[in-house]
């Protein structure tokens, strides 16, 4: 447990408000970790107090020792509410942008000579995004697919499953409604053929296109419980997600992707995270990009 002797500046201030004492927060710590595998240090504190001190007063609570007793009676509902306030969701369009080059450039390419019909009589394509916040990745990779492989792409069965532990941002990505802001710094070709004016005419907004959303599910999932989808997927995407959890669960998720993916199948980190231990069993073929060997 975390064993705190020195405040921040800003606890004398704040402690008329609502105080969080370190029993509290070594409490959240651990309902944190048991619930989601995320591991919160002494740096996440003034996070913790920032954004649950918002649900203390919503539910008209004193302090935060009444907050985790709520905690403590395992209601579904409201341990959603406190994993949706507490995780991080940062995310852009093709955010870490080599990612995708290396998909057009290399990955699609190899996956067209393959040409593995499934029972529909296409070729088969299947890409997991696993931490997908707000949409911003899933529809990155849709539409580098649609880039990629344009005209042909009734040939293909490829789909994109989008998962989160975050019913909040899944909704988000679902809906695919986004502040012009996120989308200004794509080519102004991608916004002319994916993205429109949202219906309500508000100028500030756009929505995705439908093609886009066709190639997408959103499925609301923990990592740390059962997978309910067989695969095999072709391509995994576990950007900015590992760096949260510790070693024993990292190395857990990669054995789990590993068996996932098929036999030459890839799998995208965040350009802070790397495989560790796990690193002999994939091979490095670009920036945090790693390939299960065939």
């Amino acid at each position: 447990m975390v064993n705190y002797t020195n405040h921040d500046k800003s606890a004398a201030q704040r402690a008329e408000v609502v105080r969080l004492s370190d029993d509290d927060f070594n409490f959240i710590c651990t309902f944190v970790y048991q619930s989601t595998g995320i591991v919160l240090n002494a740096n996440k504190r003034e996070m913790v107090y920032r954004r649950l001190t918002r649900i203390i007063r919503d539910r008209k609570l004193k302090s935060f020792s009444d907050y985790c007793a709520l905690l403590k009676e395992n209601s579904e509902q409201e341990k959603n509410y406190f994993i949706n306030a507490i995780t991080t969701n940062l995310t852009s369009f093709f955010r870490e942008e080599h990612h995708f080059d290396y998909l057009t450039e290399h990955e699609l390419p190899q996956l067209k000579k393959l040409k593995r019909v499934d029972s529909t009589g296409k070729n088969r394509l299947r890409i997991w995004s696993c931490a997908s916040s707000t949409g911003e990745e899933p529809y990155s990779i849709a539409m580098t697919i649609f880039e990629a492989l344009k005209q042909e792409l009734n040939q293909w069965d490829a789909k994109i499953l989008a998962t989160d532990i975050d019913s909040n941002v899944l909704a988000k990505g679902k809906a695919g409604v986004y502040d012009f802001k996120r989308i200004e710094h794509l080519p102004l070709a991608l916004k002319k053929m994916y993205f429109y004016q949202s219906n309500d005419g508000n100028q500030h907004y756009v929505k995705v296109h439908e093609k886009l959303q066709n190639l997408i599910t959103f499925k609301l999932l923990n990592l740390l419980h059962s997978w309910p989808m067989k695969g095999p997927f072709d391509v995994i995407f576990c950007r900015n997600v590992i760096i949260y959890f510790d070693k024993k669960t990292q190395q857990e998720l990669f054995s789990r992707f590993y068996e996932l993916l098929t036999p030459g199948g890839l799998l995208f980190l965040g350009h802070s995270e790397s495989l560790g231990h796990y690193q002999q069993y994939f091979e490095c073929v670009g920036r945090t990009i790693f390939r299960k060997p065939k």
